[in-house]
């Protein structure tokens, strides 16, 4: 498809949250899916409960998919990191904004979930300004939010989206 997979995971690295970001566009996770394929990475996802709604669910299970109800409190993040302990290979894959519309705020689980794990967080990536997509920086979360969301955040305004209005990190939304 003429993208570049840029990065790796640490090999010493075997359970992990990885970040999806920036997702703004369903393309997003169906170049994802395929870089992590390609890589032998192997990932579940979060994803809403309705993904598994229709005849075409069971697909969504078979990738890796673990629903979520986004209408009530599940204590998805006690549930999430709990399943790092079934695991001897888990890598996790979040989108931190949560949806594909703009929001200003990115959502704080994948960061509690990480730190309640004791596992890393590794930024993943798609660029469609340079086509390119795979994984940054990895952050050992401490419990400064704060502070690992800055070094996080940095790394994320690099990145251009499809739909770039719809990444709050975007240049374009910066300035406003």
């Amino acid at each position: 498809m003429g993208w570049d997979i840029v990065g790796s995971i640490p090999l010493e690295i075997k359970k992990c949250v990885i970040l999806a970001a920036p997702h703004t566009s369903n393309w997003d996770f169906i170049i994802g899916r395929l870089a992590y394929w390609g890589l032998g990475v192997p990932v579940k996802f979060l994803i809403k409960k309705e993904a598994f709604d229709h005849p075409m669910g069971f697909l969504a299970k078979r990738m890796g998919g673990i629903p979520v109800d986004r209408g009530k409190s599940t204590n998805l993040v006690e549930q999430v990191a709990a399943l790092f302990d079934d695991y001897d290979i888990l890598n996790v894959v979040i989108t931190p904004e949560g949806t594909r519309k703009l929001v200003t705020n990115w959502k704080r689980g994948f960061y509690y979930i990480a730190l309640k794990a004791d596992i890393p967080i590794v930024c993943g990536f798609v660029d469609y300004a340079n086509k390119e997509g795979g994984f940054g920086p990895v952050i050992y979360p401490n419990g400064d939010f704060e502070k690992d969301m800055e070094t996080i955040e940095s790394f994320y305004k690099t990145k251009t989206a499809r739909y770039p209005e719809f990444f709050n990190l975007s240049l374009e939304n910066q300035t406003k």
